[in-house]
């Protein structure tokens, strides 16, 4: 290496799959049967207690016709 030094850099998911939902009058139920999870799947990551695979954020973008970088974002910490 050449004497570059790096940090690890610490983050955390953001989502607006709750304002999206609220937005669409859409329940939790209804989000999960589209996207062929569970309610407590989609509860969990409205919390931010759990993160989405790379498909199924896909899925849920899909289904709100919007990019997925709209809907997961994220929050670096220093």
């Amino acid at each position: 290496m050449s004497g570059v030094t790096t940090r690890r850099m610490k983050y955390q998911l953001m989502n607006t799959v709750s304002q999206q939902r609220k937005t669409k009058s859409v329940t939790q139920e209804e989000l999960a049967d589209k996207v062929n999870v569970s309610r407590q799947t989609i509860i969990a990551i409205e919390k931010g207690n759990y993160t989405p695979s790379v498909l199924l954020a896909l899925k849920i973008s899909h289904y709100f016709r919007t990019q997925v970088e709209d809907i997961f974002t994220l929050q670096y910490e220093k």
